[in-house]
């Protein structure tokens, strides 16, 4: 039977900036820095494992279109590794690392073969003799809108046949409209696999044939959560055989406490122990963005905890883990004693604290006494929406609390 193994795997983004992570300690930061790094040699080393006849890289392998010379230094030395075990490998360029950008070119070792900004093909022949045709273009410019789809044409002449693109379905608003496409358009170009990147979170949009969004190979946000990798195939005519693999050394993650029946802050403290240990065991570096709802407990209990108090324990002995799971944050959903729509019904300074909540994600960071100072304002890192967000929640809810404490 005509038969060849492949990795496939999408959104590499080398040399990715942690943007936003600055304030993490310098140790947990460093990991978070060569984490993308740490990521690709666990699939190189995965397809080495393996033993498989190619590896394809569906786009954004750089996380910039000027990608550094230590980018392109690590990714050359991890060519050259699937050089040594007769790897080929198949890659385009995505939106991040367009072709468009200025950089100081490194060659690529002969086993790589990067698609060019047109759709082109190209044959591969494994060992026993099955031939595969893959298909391909690299963005030549950040901003591709075109239907890139439609360039896609079946060669005969070989065994079977793989389209590789970067792009996202249309009707997707989540994402950035580039290379739009239909599912029904892949399904109708008749080929037997379809290697998707742009789009970070793994789905498989289609069986059989195969449409796969790998994901992107490790998490850089608490947006990007979860086990991050790379798919391991093995296709023939029959059909297709999938299975994830792990690749991230760090795993982004939300957790959810039911603080319902917990009295006191030692309560708190003690559950919050006791998940962090359990998180530790997949022996990875964790970020774990924290809620605790239901809190029930008086406010003077509760008060240590919106205060910051107990993210500071939690945090203090994080820092020289291998294995660290670090809280980035904690959120409190208290059970509510008050009726907030009744409370601004019945009172105009409720009314407009309420108000003043809900619009702080929208104002800028000078409203805020601390971002005005000459001084300070030169260290601050421009807050995210959903941190002022954050922000704002535990503002209302310090001040309701202390309203309405026992």
């Amino acid at each position: 039977m005509k038969r060849v193994t492949f990795i496939h795997a999408a959104d590499l983004h080398l040399d990715s900036p942690m943007s936003g992570l600055k304030h993490l300690p310098g140790a947990i930061f460093k990991k978070l820095q060569e984490s993308t790094f740490d990521a690709f040699t666990k699939i190189i080393d995965l397809a080495i494992f393996h033993a498989v006849d190619f590896v394809i890289l569906a786009g954004d392998l750089f996380d910039g279109e000027d990608r550094s010379i230590k980018a392109q230094t690590r990714f050359r030395k991890e060519m050259e590794r699937l050089e040594e075990c007769g790897i080929a490998v198949y890659a385009v360029h995505g939106n991040h690392d367009h072709m468009d950008g200025r950089w100081t070119h490194l060659p690529m070792p002969e086993n790589v073969h990067i698609f060019s900004h047109k759709v082109e093909v190209v044959k591969y022949t494994a060992e026993n003799g099955t031939s595969v045709h893959l298909y391909g273009f690299s963005y030549p410019k950040r901003h591709v809108l075109e239907r890139m789809i439609d360039q896609y044409s079946r060669v005969d002449g070989a065994d079977l046949h793989i389209g590789i693109l970067h792009g996202s379905s249309e009707g997707n608003n989540d994402h950035d409209p580039y290379a739009p496409f239909r599912i029904n358009d892949l399904l109708g170009k008749s080929f037997d696999y379809w290697a998707l990147g742009h789009i970070h979170k793994r789905e498989i949009i289609n069986s059989q044939p195969p449409v796969i969004y790998p994901g992107n190979i490790q998490g850089r946000n608490r947006k990007e959560t979860g086990p991050k990798g790379c798919y391991l195939v093995e296709l023939d005519n029959s059909g297709a055989k999938t299975e994830f693999l792990e690749a991230a050394s760090v795993i982004w993650e939300n957790a959810e406490i039911d603080a319902s029946g917990l009295e006191n802050y030692q309560a708190v403290y003690e559950t919050c122990l006791n998940l962090m240990e359990e998180k530790r065991t997949n022996r990875k570096g964790t970020v774990l963005n924290l809620t605790l709802a239901d809190a029930s407990m008086p406010y003077h209990e509760l008060r240590s905890i919106i205060n910051g108090e107990l993210l500071e324990t939690l945090q203090e002995e994080e820092a020289d883990e291998e294995s660290f799971v670090w809280i980035s944050g904690i959120k409190v959903i208290e059970k509510r004693m008050w009726n907030k729509e009744k409370l601004a019904l019945e009172s105009d300074f409720f009314s407009e604290l309420f108000k003043t909540a809900d619009q702080f994600g929208e104002c800028s960071e000078n409203s805020l006494p601390l971002y005005s100072h000459p001084l300070a304002r030169r260290f601050l890192n421009e807050l995210t929406k959903d941190e002022k967000q954050r922000l704002a929640e535990v503002a209302e809810t310090l001040l309701l609390g202390l309203l309405y404490k026992d």
